[in-house]
């Protein structure tokens, strides 16, 4: 009975935490409901064990919600949902890294990529941004240690991104034809 009665006080602590990630977020026009966050708990649980993971002390939610929060692809209407993925990804590439990296320097990597690379799809972040850098930290690639994993992907990224002078030019080609 008293095993019950810790975890029930552990899930309402992690519900007022995330709940609590309002006061921040109210500023970008986001804000979860307790039906959402309760969600959003209970799809933490579901991939933490999907995952073979568990955590001890704080949850990785309320970091996840403030990296992300002032993102200009995330909406109100996509909020929950994005966290939810977000969750999904931090906890698969814990795994897949190894837990080389900090949970800090994963959820910087995260968003900068998110942000500007994968322009808020996290389907390309999880299955293409972050598998290369994967890939070298499990090689042993160490050069993100004080990088705060900022600035990292670029070092590993080999898709030719949008260039908007060869796309201007094309366009002129396209118009005087």
């Amino acid at each position: 009975m008293s095993r019950d009665w810790m975890i029930l006080l552990q899930e309402q602590t992690q519900l007022s935490e995330v709940i609590k990630t309002n006061e921040a977020t109210k500023q970008f026009g986001l804000s979860l409901t307790k039906q959402d966050a309760e969600l959003i708990l209970a799809e933490r649980k579901h991939t933490l064990a999907e995952q073979k993971r568990i955590e001890f002390g704080e949850s990785i939610t309320p970091k996840i919600i403030y990296e992300f929060c002032d993102s200009a692809f995330i909406q109100q209407s996509n909020y929950a949902e994005t966290i939810i993925r977000l969750q999904e990804i931090f906890y698969l590439y814990k795994n897949e890294m190894l837990d080389e990296i900090t949970d800090d320097e994963l959820l910087h990597l995260m968003k900068e990529l998110f942000e500007h690379i994968c322009f808020g799809d996290t389907d390309y972040l999880k299955s293409t941004c972050l598998a290369g850098f994967a890939e070298a930290i499990r090689a042993g690639y160490d050069g993100y240690q004080g990088s705060n994993g900022y600035g990292e992907y670029t070092k590993f990224d080999i898709v030719k991104r949008w260039d908007h002078a060869l796309y201007l030019e094309a366009l002129k080609e396209l118009c005087w034809r």
